[in-house]
């Protein structure tokens, strides 16, 4: 049965993931991981989806891990169910074929802000705040905050975060490029919802090879949109269309060297 803290919507070329668990900030436990993993294969398998938004329900965009959920592990469990898990969970996200738009309606803190991090366009009400505190709990950013982070942000600006313990207002935030954009208290829909449709008018394959080329750029992908875009590109040669031809009729291939 589907976890409900994990909403999907589709609207069009639109589709709007809400986390929904207001009474926790939106904090995640495994199975909000495993739901938030399987609300990705679903919009991805939607050919009409050509943008995410993935956004909070309440006053919170996401506090990140739930502690109840992680403090009684051991550190074994610690370090493959929890962090190994969300890892991979959020770069599942990350790597969704469409562009990703974080409408950050609440606090982002620790995991929050790594989940937010694994969109492509941050969009920040005016008031919420910012921050990695894992430091000040004696523990470190475990789902990609001194990984993807530094990648995308630059490494002093997650040393403020989790050496210094800084936390940014969105205003803050945008000055240093952790948000691309701050809405007005409760606009942050809105103003996403604008963006998307923006992205959704553009060519949704160019889109798609743009994201992971950049990704490649940026030392994200290990080698994933190199492959990725080789394949593409041969599948669309003739020479591919030849050599499945041949085995499937059994006989050798006579390639030409078609694209």
């Amino acid at each position: 049965m589907p976890d409900a803290r994990i909403k999907i919507e589709i609207d069009d070329a639109i589709a709007v993931l809400t986390v929904a668990r207001p009474e926790k900030l939106n904090a995640f436990d495994i199975d909000m991981l495993k739901a938030l993993s399987a609300a990705c294969d679903t919009v991805e398998a939607d050919a009409n989806v050509r943008v995410v938004i993935l956004t909070g329900e309440g006053k919170a965009f996401s506090a990140g891990g739930d502690i109840n959920a992680w403090g009684a592990m051991s550190p074994n469990e610690f370090g493959h169910q929890w962090v190994r898990f969300g890892h991979r969970v959020f770069e599942r996200l990350a790597t969704l074929r469409m562009p990703v738009i974080a409408a950050m309606n609440g606090h982002a803190l620790g995991g929050g802000l790594e989940l937010a991090a694994a969109a492509d366009i941050r969009i920040a009400e005016v008031q919420i705040k910012i921050g990695l505190p894992e430091t000040g709990l004696g523990m470190v950013p475990g789902w990609s905050g001194t990984q993807r982070l530094v990648k995308r942000f630059g490494a002093q600006v997650v040393r403020r975060m989790v050496l210094g313990g800084e936390m940014f207002t969105a205003e803050e935030a945008r000055a240093v490029g952790l948000v691309d954009a701050v809405a007005e208290t409760g606009r942050v829909m809105a103003v996403a919802k604008d963006y998307a449709g923006r992205i959704a008018k553009r060519g949704p394959a160019a889109l798609e090879i743009c994201k992971l080329m950049i990704a490649s750029a940026n030392g994200e992908d290990n080698g994933t949109a190199v492959e990725a875009l080789g394949s593409m590109l041969a599948a669309k040669t003739g020479d591919m269309k030849e050599g499945v031809a041949a085995f499937a009729g059994k006989r050798p291939a006579q390639f030409k060297g078609e694209w």
